[in-house]
């Protein structure tokens, strides 16, 4: 136990030090503070900010006393008593004991932060008392929270909301992804913990594992052909449009702008119109003399692959383009200049001066792209979003895995696999993503564009 404590490191002044030579050194009050939260600021007459830590500290015993302690149990054993319907026996519901464990953990992990906050508050104060120096008010303490302070004001609603609405539901789903929730074992059924057998069957040789590396391969595919396809087509175009011979460029800029603010499910539903068997497309096939393709039905699945492609370019291309038009603006024309006397050409002045550039200016906005493409839902969904083909399980050839997770959660409630491949799709794209950024100029050669 005296190990335990000696490893324990706790920030002092800057400096870290254990916890039993920080109790050694801590005066009565600071040691107060540690027994109850509170108590040492209002040993040192710091009245409001003692109320505060000690009603912060009553609030939690009674949370944990009569609910919390509870739910992080339940949070372990996602419940012992299953619902019985005839006999009226209600029974633990495993979702809510998991959601509400959840919860329960991340309070008690935010007392204990509290609790730290006040042991230290205390210190800093007592380090005040031997200089001789005043000790601040809980009014002072007020004012600095709309002062030197503000800052921590105003981020503590947005952070709170994030921690609510984006951290728990992630910690959720990735919880879901090591139990057996969903299929045929769903409330009143009870959940078990089952650690990485869903992982297991997802890279196994039954249904689901097969699915997942065609699906995977076509994805990777998928992200990186379209996310270059855009952003070279996107560069180019505003290359062009940057020319000085190019006349009236605000009326050629217009219509890749116009078909960029057209909502995308409005544009999808209209090209599947399209390209449909019976749609316009193939009826003038027909009316030339060849047969109707199959452009998205069963069998079409490169011509879908490609049309998706196309499609995607589209809706993507005018905003590369006016990222690129801006950037393309702030590049130096002595640079220019000087190349041209030093005689290099069109091509050369590209390839040296203006795809530095550009691809160092839009490295993160490349990445947030790929990241995107990778999981674009949209696409595919609306044109062939009814169509399951052979050799795969609850999919088709041309979804990607964000669409086979939601046929698998939301239409076959395979709720912990699909989390797992959730889980799986964040992996994946975070490593490409630091992989493409750590080897980019936009990290290796940071000084050199500044």
């Amino acid at each position: 136990m005296k190990r335990f404590f000696k490893n324990i490191a706790i920030k002092t002044n800057n400096t870290y030090v254990n916890f039993i030579n920080f109790f050694k050194v801590s005066n009565i009050n600071v040691k107060a503070s540690m027994a109850l939260m509170g108590l040492g600021q209002l040993m040192y007459r710091q009245i409001g900010r003692g109320i505060l830590y000690l009603a912060i500290e009553i609030l939690g015993i009674v949370f944990f006393s009569l609910y919390g302690f509870h739910w992080l149990v339940g949070l372990i054993t996602l419940g012992t008593v299953e619902a019985d319907p005839w006999t009226g026996l209600e029974g633990d519901n495993s979702v809510i004991f998991l959601l509400l464990g959840l919860m329960s953990l991340t309070l008690l992990i935010l007392f204990i932060a509290l609790y730290i906050s006040n042991v230290k508050d205390a210190y800093k104060t007592s380090l005040l008392v031997l200089k001789g120096e005043k000790i601040p008010t809980f009014k002072e303490d007020l004012k600095d929270l709309l002062d030197k302070k503000f800052y921590k004001t105003m981020l503590f609603l947005p952070l709170l909301g994030t921690l609510i609405f984006s951290v728990l539901p992630i910690v959720f789903m990735i919880l879901v992804a090591f139990t057996n929730y969903g299929d045929t074992v769903l409330p009143p059924v009870l959940v078990d913990w089952i650690g990485i057998d869903n992982f297991v069957k997802i890279f196994s040789l039954g249904d689901i594992g097969p699915t997942f590396f065609k699906i995977l391969g076509w994805n990777i595919l998928w992200a990186v052909s379209t996310t270059l396809l855009n952003y070279v087509l996107g560069l180019l175009l505003a290359i062009i449009l940057n020319k000085k011979v190019v006349k009236a460029k605000f009326f050629w800029r217009l219509f890749p702008i116009l078909a960029y603010a057209i909502p995308g499910f409005i544009t999808l539903t209209a090209f599947k119109f399209m390209f449909a068997q019976g749609g316009p497309i193939n009826q003038y096939i027909i009316q030339a003399g060849g047969s109707a393709i199959p452009f998205l039905t069963k069998d079409g699945t490169w011509w879908a692959r490609i049309i998706g492609l196309l499609i995607n370019a589209w809706l993507t291309v005018p905003s590369v383009m006016l990222l690129a038009t801006g950037i393309l603006s702030n590049i130096n024309n002595d640079l220019y200049e000087a190349a041209r006397i030093d005689g290099a050409g069109s091509f050369k002045q590209f390839k040296d001066i203006t795809l530095p550039f550009v691809v160092f200016a839009t490295t993160p906005t490349l990445i947030t792209s790929f990241i995107g493409n990778f999981n674009n839902f949209g696409v595919f969904y609306f044109l062939r979003g009814a169509i399951e083909s052979d050799g795969y399980f609850a999919s088709n050839d041309t979804d990607l895995l964000i669409n086979w997770l939601y046929r698998l959660s939301i239409d076959n409630t395979y709720y912990s696999i699909g989390a797992a491949i959730s889980l799986i799709i964040f992996v994946i794209t975070s490593a490409i993503s630091l992989i493409i950024y750590i080897k980019s100029p936009a990290y290796k050669k940071e000084d050199t564009f500044r």
